[in-house]
Order: structure tokens, then sequence, then C-alpha cells
């Protein structure tokens, strides 16, 4: 039996809430896109320009507006924690402290994949998500993007290992996570960093954020 919109939410609603992930409805008007989002990727993030789901190859915010405005409902997701470690501080993180987060990595996005193949399965076509943090499906090798030198193009995602799962992060795309979630009543919070030192996060109570617009 065909579901409506609205119990398609609510069943989405409810299965992801039994995998420990929170959605809320969230409508296009509320999720907050902006130009400064994608300077701080090109800026102060070490991920910019590894991955295909970061800039520069990552829609503009231009593009993700109008985009977004073609949709009517979606659901904005709230993971809480770390998976793959207990309570740790900044001296438990390794300099390259990409991997150290692969689990969560990979928790966010393969949950932004999977509800948004629920939702295509279901009827819904149009659903596409948005997840969080540089990509980590090539797990023991570096995207190829970053293994390639010089100006890398659209035309090198064919070569992607992990086409497939790939989706561009929210702050790729120039969505403002933090305005985002507080339009529908979510605060978040920066993390101090020690001797604010990039990556070096005081604890570990850390809240991740995914998207995905379902109609």
């Amino acid at each position: 039996m065909e579901r409506s919109v609205q119990e398609e939410i609510d069943y989405l609603k409810a299965i992801f809430a039994e995998k420990g992930v929170r959605a809320e409805e969230i409508a296009p008007g509320d999720i907050v896109v902006s130009q400064w989002v994608r300077f701080k990727c090109r800026y102060g993030c070490k991920g910019y320009g590894k991955h295909f789901g970061c800039p520069p190859y990552a829609p503009s915010p231009d593009e993700t507006r109008r985009m977004v405005n073609e949709y009517s409902i979606g659901l904005l997701l709230w993971f809480e924690g770390v998976p793959g470690h207990g309570e740790f501080g900044p001296d438990d993180i390794p300099d390259d402290f990409h991997p150290w987060y692969a689990d969560l990595i990979r928790w966010v996005n393969g949950t932004v994949h999977e509800l948004e193949k629920t939702a295509f399965y279901d009827g819904f076509y149009k659903a596409f998500g948005f997840g969080g943090y540089p990509c980590i499906w090539c797990e023991h090798q570096h995207c190829v993007a970053e293994e390639s030198e010089g100006i890398v193009d659209e035309s090198l995602r064919r070569k992607c290992r992990h086409m497939d799962l790939v989706r561009p992060s929210m702050e790729a795309a120039g969505i403002d996570v933090f305005a985002t979630a507080r339009n529908i009543g979510w605060k978040l919070s920066t993390i101090p960093c020690k001797n604010r030192e990039y990556g070096k996060i005081v604890h570990s109570r850390i809240t991740s954020v995914g998207l995905v617009l379902i109609e």
C-alpha cells in the first residue's frame, strides 16, 4: 500500500529511532544555505579538495539553494556520540584524525544513504541525502581526487570507487548546519580544542547532523 508523505515521514522516523538516530521534519525554508560556509571548507579544513563529497567538487551554495527549493519536506538527522571509542580527550587523538572518526563518519553517511534509499524504494523517488564530514568510504586508500596530481575536474568522478554511496556533506554544499538545526529547535555548540589546536577536541560528546530531502 502506497504511503502518503506524512505516513512515510512517520515511518522513517520510527525505524531510524530504533537505530539510535533522531529524525525531525524540516521545511526547505528552514534550511539555511550561505556562501560563507564554503569559505570555511576552502580555508581551514584539511579535507579540502581531497574527496568528491567535498568542495570544490560538491555543489555550490547557489546550486544547493535552488535544489532545496524543489522540495517540500525533509528530515534532519541527529547523531549522538562517537562509535568505536569510549570517552576520550585531546591527547588521545592522533594528528591524522580523519581515520580516528571512521566509524562515526560511516554511521552518519551510511544512515543518510540508507534513509534516502528506503524513501526512494517506497516511491519517493526525489529523495536525496546530505551527510557530514569528509568521505571515508575508501577505507584503506585515498580518494581518487587526492591521489591525482594537478587539476581534478568532474570527468574524474567516473573513477570514484563508491559512486553509489558518496553524497555531499551538508557543510560542503554550503548548508549552515548550526543555523539549520536551530531553526527546528536543536541547539548545537562548537567544541573547544586544547590550546585551540585544530582537531584536538577536549571531549568526546560530539553531535553530528545529516539531512535527507524527501518530497
